[in-house]
């Protein structure tokens, strides 16, 4: 069993080695090849080992920010700048995502070693809350017509709605009227009441939207973007069409296609590493980066239905393999599964407590299994089982929440089990004794000869040493009605009326 174990873990690293993007910084540089061996390079539709120094790279984020979607960027701007490209294009059209994944997007920006140029395309795209601040990160930031930018409180962080703009009193003075007064605030208030006063925001909300909101404002002051919408798109949930982010200085330009962008950038300057770049688009080759099955993978197994599934299999394999020592194959199988199910859900917003519950569930309906008391550890496991489900995922971003028919069809599933194992219980122990000294009692036999005290009689076949309290004699059918070591304990059966 453990050399099988040792196999698992084995597969499992090369699996996680595979997919896991490492750590980093904003002063470090952005993961990719260094740290992950011979991973395979994004591919190019057009012979890709052949970038030539001038390329212009273009990478898609299209759907929601996610570990799959980061690790495909990250390694484009690694690999863009292995390849002296002139710059990398991210082509946008994301509602949002998961935090964790756009802050590592925007260290790997911030750290890149080209520029990198953030383009909402196409027409009727959008770069919704975690994409305003890949926008704001980038150094330069681009719009198609018809699109939109901003929506960016971090709603599914604080897990409450954005604040409703209050509607103050009518003013009783000028002063009050302009919000100006010669009086100074007291000590501990905000100057800014009206900003920080948000009654429907409880702690903790309230520190998650201003570090969100002094993020992106850092972000802005860097780029020399607007530092007061930054806050109000945050603080508000406001949002721009394209033309008015150009007018606010949320964006750089307006392009309405891939080529007139790269004409609009050529001889653009930009700052990096301290010093300033001119780009020389004009006429660069145009080099998409395509996905790959690392990507893939990560799409998989970081999808939360994928992962509590396995979760969930992989503890059925452990629990198979535990009340069956030796069959293997629900052991290897279990193990792999748990794994992969772990890691996908750690690369999500999880809530522990959730994941807690799950693990107690089924380890009360493991229970029941082993030791069957009617149902009442089988009952208890399945409805922690149901509510750890619905607790385990975090988020109510689209394509990151649990369906709550995946929960409904394991819960059932698990029931069943659970279920089929103690009605099996049941049955057995009303069943009547066929083995043993109690399944010979009430049985019958026939006297082979005539005895006073003992003789022999035969019996399930066989022949057997007999005690009877009374004569018997030959061919008299007896009954038994104890077991004294190897002999019978018989007496006469009482004639059929």
């Amino acid at each position: 069993m453990r050399v099988w174990l040792a196999i698992a873990g084995m597969l499992l690293g090369l699996a996680g080695a595979a997919a896991a993007p490492p750590a980093q910084d904003a002063g470090e540089a952005a993961p990719g090849a260094e740290g992950l061996g011979e991973a395979p390079q994004p591919a190019a539709p057009e012979a890709q080992g052949a970038a030539a120094p001038g390329d212009v790279w273009l990478v898609e984020l299209d759907g929601a920010v996610g570990p799959a979607s980061a690790d495909l960027i990250l390694r484009a701007i690694e690999d863009a700048g292995a390849a002296n490209a002139e710059a990398l294009v991210l082509r946008m059209d994301t509602p949002g995502g998961l935090d964790k994944s756009m802050r590592s997007l925007v260290k790997a920006i911030l750290a890149a070693e080209l520029p990198v140029v953030a383009y909402v395309a196409p027409d009727g795209a959008r770069a919704a809350s975690a994409g305003t601040y890949i926008a704001y990160a980038s150094h330069i930031a681009a719009m198609a017509p018809a699109t939109n930018i901003g929506s960016s409180t971090p709603v599914n962080l604080g897990g409450a709605p954005p604040p409703e703009p209050k509607t103050p009193a009518a003013p009783q003075s000028e002063e009050e009227a302009s919000g100006e007064s010669d009086e100074p605030p007291a000590e501990g208030e905000s100057p800014d009441k009206e900003r920080d006063s948000i009654p429907s925001m409880d702690a903790m909300t309230r520190k998650v939207v201003n570090d969100a909101a002094a993020y992106l404002q850092s972000l802005a002051e860097l780029r020399g973007r607007n530092i007061e919408w930054a806050e109000e798109t945050v603080r508000e949930g406001a949002n721009l069409r394209a033309s008015a982010a150009l007018e606010k200085n949320v964006i750089d330009l307006i392009a309405p296609t891939l080529d007139a962008l790269l004409q609009a950038l050529d001889g653009w300057e930009v700052e990096l590493g301290g010093q300033l770049r001119q780009l020389r688009t004009a006429g660069a080759r145009l080099v998409s980066v395509e996905t790959d099955w690392r990507h893939e993978l990560l799409s998989i197994i970081t999808d939360p239905a994928i992962a509590y599934g396995l979760l969930i299999i992989g503890m059925y394999g452990l629990i198979l393999e535990f009340y069956n020592p030796g069959t293997f194959l629900p052991g290897v199988t279990g193990v792999i599964c748990l794994l992969i199910g772990a890691y996908g859900l750690h690369m999500l917003p999880i809530n522990y407590a959730g994941l807690a519950l799950i693990i107690v569930g089924l380890g009360l309906i493991m229970a029941e299994v082993m030791t069957p008391i009617y149902g009442v550890l089988g009952v208890g496991g399945i409805a922690a089982f149901v509510i750890g489900s619905i607790m385990l995922v975090d988020s109510d971003l689209p394509g990151y929440q649990l369906p709550l028919g995946i929960i409904a069809g394991f819960a059932a599933a698990t029931g069943g089990i659970a279920l089929f194992v103690v009605g099996a219980a049941v049955r057995a122990r009303r069943r009547k004794v066929v083995a043993g000294a109690e399944a010979m009692i009430g049985a019958e036999a026939w006297v082979l000869e005539d005895f006073q005290e003992q003789g022999t009689a035969r019996a399930f076949g066989e022949i057997w040493r007999v005690r009877s309290a009374a004569p018997l004699a030959k061919g008299t059918r007896v009954q038994v009605v104890g077991v004294d070591g190897l002999a019978l304990i018989v007496e006469p059966c009482q004639p059929e009326p």
